[in-house]
């Protein structure tokens, strides 16, 4: 009897992955930390967050304050980024080269997904903005479960694309990202044009380290056969 082709699964991260949010996501949060009276936090430090869920991001950022004000900041930094969203200046562009990657995997056999801190309603507007909705079979949000590290959103996304561990390879840009994709015992490769920097996602296990997405499709190719051969 023949045996099926396994399925494969790339899942990527968002926000410092595939869009380049930071200016949105740095506004944002300082207008809320703003319109509760806090201080603004650094850019920097906003950018250290970015990839957990928001309220964790926020706890992160505000460590002396009780989970209810974080909550009260949280709710606060979806309004003022909806806000944002609405403007002509509005900046959430894909990285160079993302579109053809994501074209590239799919001709090599993969299916696609996304595991992100984003809401799932800031995630598909974001995707329907760049027409890219249709190039995922699975969507991980905040909305979803636990935030990154736990793995619990790479898990549903293998249910729901039939994928095993050993054929899911986690695409991000920071430490929660590899960490997550070690949690669940996937595959990770580290992008380099995101917010954490390139030696804290090897240090954090990450499988590879891609500098552009020119890289990216070979990078997961190869490390998807090393590990099924494994």
């Amino acid at each position: 009897m023949m045996s099926l082709p396994r399925s494969r699964l790339a899942v990527f991260d968002c926000d410092g992955t595939l869009l380049d949010s930071q200016h949105m996501i740095v506004a944002a949060m300082g207008a809320a930390f703003a319109g509760h009276g806090l201080a603004v936090p650094a850019a920097g430090a906003v950018r250290r967050v970015v990839g957990l869920s928001l309220v964790q991001a926020v706890a992160e950022l505000a460590a002396s304050l009780d989970a209810a004000f974080h909550i009260r900041i949280a709710e606060t930094y979806k309004r003022e980024f909806a806000g944002l969203r609405q403007r002509d200046e509005h900046d959430e562009p894909l990285y160079p080269g993302a579109r053809e990657a994501l074209a590239a995997l799919i001709g090599d056999g993969f299916a696609l997904g996304v595991a992100t801190g984003k809401s799932r309603r800031g995630l598909r507007s974001a995707l329907e903005r760049h027409g890219l909705t249709d190039h995922f079979v699975t969507l991980q949000t905040a909305d979803d479960g636990p935030s990154k590290p736990h793995p619990e959103m790479l898990r549903k996304a293998m249910a729901e694309a039939g994928a095993a561990a050993q054929d899911t390879v986690m695409i991000g840009d920071t430490t929660f990202d590899m960490a997550m994709a070690r949690n669940a015992g996937c595959g990770c490769i580290g992008v380099a044009w995101g917010y954490h920097p390139a030696e804290d996602l090897l240090a954090a296990g990450a499988d590879a380290l891609v500098n552009s997405f020119g890289d990216l499709p070979p990078t997961v190719v190869q490390l998807t056969e090393a590990r099924q051969c494994a």
